[in-house]
Order: structure tokens, then C-alpha cells, then sequence
């Protein structure tokens, strides 16, 4: 008797929770191959027309897809086709593609896929996950476009005979926004990230995904049984009877798990002597703001404001700035919303912005300084955002102060802002707060002088801990020295919260270290008045703090304080955690259930 298919276990990227078995749906898309072909004089004009009818015919799709979505499940989810319509429109690409036919003489399609490499190239040397995943809303576009040069116009979603676990190399927004909720119970894709649009649009409607798997669109067949465990990232493949009963069992027990959590919303995140500690989420996109309420986040915590300035030719108006604020401060109110102000380089957004090319962007032109460098743009954001206090309690964060010059001079601006209003008589919160972002080791160093003149702090771990210790995290041959529980960085982050304490100001810290439940007892100890976290990661947190008291926190610290090592310092912590909370933390200090 032949042997069945052999079982085989695939590892991604969990970027929404849940645990469901089911058959795979391949859904493909035939790749491009793109020729050179070089274009007689007088045939110039003819392609350059071919090019504009095709860019027409994609943002014809593309509108009719944003409102047969808008119809189906809503205008909050729809929006993300609107960041492709803009790509459309966008001069540098559209205009430069123009150009490079004419030029060059070249074919459409060879010059788009030219100039979209350029594009593409930029993107990939962002620190920043959600920006640097927006690589892949400029492929959706480029590859929409050349399917409509080649006449190859892309395939629709089919309607499905029962519930499926889609498989694909990547799902576009309007691949998602086409599929039916109840024929769909999984989705598994080759590439992307937690902050691709794939694995919002999971979260947001609360479909289990696992992303980021290489090649699982090579290795899985159309009616595979498939188990999907968004919670840990993991997909099996033809399971055998034995491993189908071990997930029904962790299903069982992750439903459960999720049920007493739930239970959690409500309740304050306080430890069992009394000491309460406010927890926030960190919103990407408002699409993900009911999520965040969910989960019983305090408020938003770190309110990442680039998403309204990328992927488009011009700058947005005050009004649109205002009007996504407006939405998000006055459905959150009464929690707050620290609103960061802008945080990239001049490289990443509008061509109204001046453009000089940066030998390490990431180091250069970007964030505060960039906004007191474009005075226009800086105050464009603040009236918005001052204007949007008046319906919820706003704060303002600025972001990446390496020191007091920087600090002054914004909210001089913010000032000369605040004057202008009053005169022309707009209504916003007089008393709105104003934080400084300590995400740079001079900025952590001055803690002390910074507190004087802030209102409050937010730490920025992503950023500090690899400026502190000299490494790219994206670089693999160095990102082994990315270590939270470094003593040089456990040092820092006390002297932040103790400059800020002596101030009498609120600490808070919004990067990655703030949601792993594996940093929540010793963050506790180090005295943070607030947590912002993805919201999937609030109940986890929740329930941790909850459960231990002041005392333990501060003798955890302690104890990783008198390491001398990270190593040390990562075994204390783990060795700790793992005993108190082993039905959360493995053997191997992973998270059981992980957000």
C-alpha cells in the first residue's frame, strides 16, 4: 500500500493569531518576464501613449474595486486602495517612466521596470518595518501596470466552494478586499511582513495568517489539508492523524487561552500590591483602531503618521491630515493619542519636499530634523493635529530629539502655530502635551535637562538600542548584537526613567521591548508609567503585570542590573519568567501564545 503524502512543517511569520485546519487554495498570479525592445524616432509618441492608456485602465480597476469593497465590508478597509491610486499618480514614477522611454527609446514596459527598481531600492534601506513594507504597494502597482501593457489583465478572485486557506506568492489589497469572509479561514503567502497590508487586513478582519514562508507557494498543491497556526508562525502541511489531534488540542487550548484574556479588556493593567501601569497600542493605519480597542488598550500610545505622506506625488492638505486625526482622537476619547509627527527622510516622501541624495539616510535628513528644515510642511501637521485635539485628547511626540536646540525650536514653532489659531479663532486643547521621543543615546544621556522642558517622554527602543551599540538590525552579520537586556542599554533606559521621574513627568516607551511579554515584569521594575504595544500584544501584558507585585519587578531588576553580560542579563530574566509564567514562556524563553 502506498504511503500517503509525507507531513511537512513550514516556518513564517505569525502576523495574525489563531489556530485552523483546512485545504489550500493556490491563488497565482503568471509572472512577467519584461524584454528590452529599442523603439525607432517616430515610434516614441506611439508608446509613450500605449504607456499613459495603460496607467488609466489601472486606476479605472483599481476605483472599481475601492467601491465594490467600500460596499461589501466598508470604507475603513477600502481605503488602502486609495495608496495605490496615488502611486498612480505619483510624478516621480509615472512622469520618470515617460521619460525614460523617450530618452532612452525603449518599450513601456522595460522603462517602468527600470524606473520602479529605483523606487523599489529606496524602500529597501528603511529601518522602519511599515514603511519599508511599502515596497510592496509599489510592486502591486508596477505589476498592474504591466499587465495592462501586456494585455495579460489580471485574473479575479474566483468565487470558492467552501472555506479555504489561501496560498500565494502575495496578496495585493485588492486580491484581499475581493475575498469573501466565509470562504476564507487562513492565509499563507511567500513574502511580506507584520506590517504588510496582507497581515493588517488579516488583523483587521481576524483571519489567521502566517506570511514570510519563502516558498510555500512551490511546496503546497491545490486541496492540501493544511494547518495554519498564525500564533506561532507555523504551517503543516498534509498532517498526519497524530499531529491534526496535537493542534485540535492546542486550538482547543489557544480558544481558551484567548477567552480568559478577553476577560481581561476591561481591567486595569495593576500588579497584585497596587501599582497600575497604563497600557497602549501603536497604530500603523486607523484601520486597525477597533482592534486596538479590542484589546482593551488605555489609548494610543504611538500614532505613526507617515502612512498619510508616502506613496503620492504631493504633500497632504491640512484637511486630510486633520480629518484622519479627527477620526482616531474622537473614537479613542476619553484615552489618549500621542501623535508622533513626522519620522522619515526627504528621500521617502513627496517630490515637494527637496531631495539630496544621503550616503546613510537613516542617519541623515529625516524626522524632527527634516520638519525643521520644512518649516511648511512641520507647520501643516501641527495645525492639523492641534485642530484634531479638539475633539479627543491629543498629545504631540517629536521624534528622534538628539538634544534641547532641537526640542526648543519645535515647540517655538508649535507656539507661533498656536498663536496664529487663537487669532483665526479654530478651537483646539490649549493645554495639549508635548513629549520628546528618547530614541538617541545623547538625547538618553541628557535625560535629565530634557525632562525640564517636556511634558513627557516616549523611548524608542528600536532606534535606541541598535544606535546604542553601533549595529544595522537589518544587517544579518551583525544583528546577533541586538540585545534588549544589554547592560549598556538596561543603563540607559534607567536613566531615562529616572530623569523623567525626578522631573515629574510620565515615562513611557513604544518600541518593540514594550510588547514581549518576556520584558514586561522587568520594564515594571524599571518604573515605566505606560507600555505602548501592537494591541494583540495588550491582554498578554495585561495579564503579566497582573499577576506579580512591585516587589519581584524591582528585584528583577536588580538582579539583571549586576549582570555583566547580556547573556547574564537575558538567562535572569528568562530564568524568572519561566518560572512564574510557564504556561506563557517555553523552555527556550519563547512566547507559548505569541501576539
Amino acid at each position: 500500500m502506498a504511503a500517503g503524502p509525507r507531513k511537512e512543517v513550514l516556518s513564517g511569520v505569525g502576523v495574525s493569531p489563531g489556530i485552523v485546519t483546512g485545504t489550500a487554495y493556490i491563488l497565482a498570479r503568471e509572472r512577467m518576464s519584461v524584454n528590452r525592445r529599442d523603439l525607432r524616432p517616430e515610434d516614441v509618441p506611439v508608446e509613450t501613449a500605449r504607456f499613459k492608456r495603460a496607467v488609466s485602465t489601472s486606476k479605472d480597476q483599481l476605483e472599481d474595486v475601492r467601491q465594490r469593497a467600500t460596499h461589501a465590508i466598508g470604507r475603513e478597509h477600502a481605503y488602502i486602495i486609495d495608496t495605490h491610486i496615488l502611486i498612480l499618480e505619483d510624478r516621480a514614477l509615472i512622469n520618470g517612466t515617460l521619460q525614460e522611454i523617450q530618452s532612452s527609446r525603449v518599450n513601456a514596459e522595460w522603462a517602468l521596470t527600470r524606473v520602479a527598481g529605483d523606487f523599489i531600492k529606496i524602500f529597501e534601506q528603511i529601518d522602519d518595518e511599515y514603511l519599508r513594507n511599502r515596497r510592496a504597494d509599489v510592486e502591486h502597482v508596477v505589476e498592474r501596470i504591466l499587465r495592462n501593457l501586456l494585455g495579460n489583465q489580471a485574473e479575479g478572485v474566483p468565487d470558492l466552494p467552501h472555506a479555504v486557506i489561501i496560498v500565494a506568492h502575495d496578496l495585493t489589497p485588492s486580491d484581499t478586499l475581493q475575498l469573501k469572509r466565509e470562504q476564507v479561514v487562513g492565509f499563507v503567502t511567500d513574502i511580506g511582513g507584520r506590517t504588510s497590508h496582507t497581515a493588517i487586513m488579516a488583523r483587521s478582519l481576524e483571519i489567521p495568517a502566517v506570511v514570510a514562508l519563502g516558498d510555500a507557494t512551490g511546496r503546497i498543491k491545490n486541496g492540501d489539508p493544511v494547518i495554519l497556526d498564525g500564533t506561532r508562525g507555523i504551517v503543516v502541511l498534509n498532517p498526519d492523524p497524530g499531529t491534526f489531534l496535537e493542534y485540535l488540542e492546542r486550538q482547543r487550548r489557544y480558544v481558551t487561552h484567548d477567552r480568559e484574556l478577553g476577560k481581561l479588556r476591561d481591567m486595569p493593567a495593576r500588579t497584585v500590591d497596587g501599582c497600575e501601569v497604563r497600557l497602549l497600542a501603536n497604530l500603523d493605519v486607523p484601520d486597525d483602531v477597533e482592534s486596538v480597542i479590542e484589546h482593551g488598550a488605555a489609548g494610543i500610545g504611538l500614532f505613526r503618521t507617515e502612512f498619510l505622506y508616502m506613496n503620492r506625488p504631493t504633500l497632504p492638505t491640512e484637511e486630510e491630515q486633520f480629518e484622519a486625526y479627527r477620526k482616531v482622537a474622537e473614537r479613542l476619547y476619553p484615552h489618549p493619542v500621542v501623535f508622533r509627527t513626522l519620522d522619515v527622510g526627504s528621500d521617502k516622501i513627496a517630490d515637494a519636499v527637496e531631495r539630496r541624495p544621503e550616503a546613510n539616510p537613516a542617519l541623515g535628513l529625516r524626522a524632527i530634523r527634516l520638519c525643521l528644515k520644512n518649516i511648511d510642511l512641520f507647520r501643516t501637521q501641527l495645525r492639523a493635529i492641534l485642530r484634531a485635539s479638539a475633539y479627543g485628547d491629543a498629545r504631540i511626540l517629536f521624534p528622534m530629539i538628539s538634544g534641547l536646540d532641537e526640542l526648543r525650536l519645535a515647540k517655538y514653532i508649535l507656539e507661533e502655530v498656536r498663536r496664529e489659531m487663537v487669532e483665526e479663532e479654530i478651537p483646539f486643547k490649549e493645554d495639549i502635551k508635548v513629549g520628546a521621543m528618547i530614541e538617541i543615546p545623547s538625547a538618553a544621556v541628557i535625560a535629565d535637562l530634557i525632562a525640564g522642558e517636556a511634558d513627557f517622554f516616549s523611548v524608542g527602543t528600536n532606534d535606541l538600542i541598535q544606535y546604542a551599540m553601533a549595529i544595522d538590525r537589518q544587517n544579518e552579520n551583525v544583528a546577533y548584537l541586538y540585545e534588549p537586556l544589554h547592560p549598556a542599554v538596561l543603563r540607559l533606559v534607567r536613566h531615562i526613567v529616572e530623569s523623567g521621574r525626578a522631573a515629574g513627568i510620565p515615562v513611557s516607551m513604544c518600541g518593540e521591548m514594550a510588547g514581549d511579554p518576556l520584558f514586561s515584569v522587568i520594564l515594571l521594575g524599571l518604573g515605566f508609567d505606560e507600555l505602548s504595544m501592537i494591541g494583540l500584544s495588550v491582554p498578554r501584558v495585561k495579564k503579566i503585570i497582573r499577576s506579580v507585585t512591585m516587589d519581584e519587578a524591582r528585584m528583577l531588576v536588580t538582579r539583571a542590573l549586576d549582570c555583566k553580560t547580556a547573556a547574564e542579563a537575558q538567562e535572569t530574566v528568562y530564568a524568572f519568567m519561566r518560572a512564574r509564567f510557564p504556561e506563557e514562556i517555553t523552555s527556550e524563553g519563547e512566547q507559548i501564545f505569541q501576539p
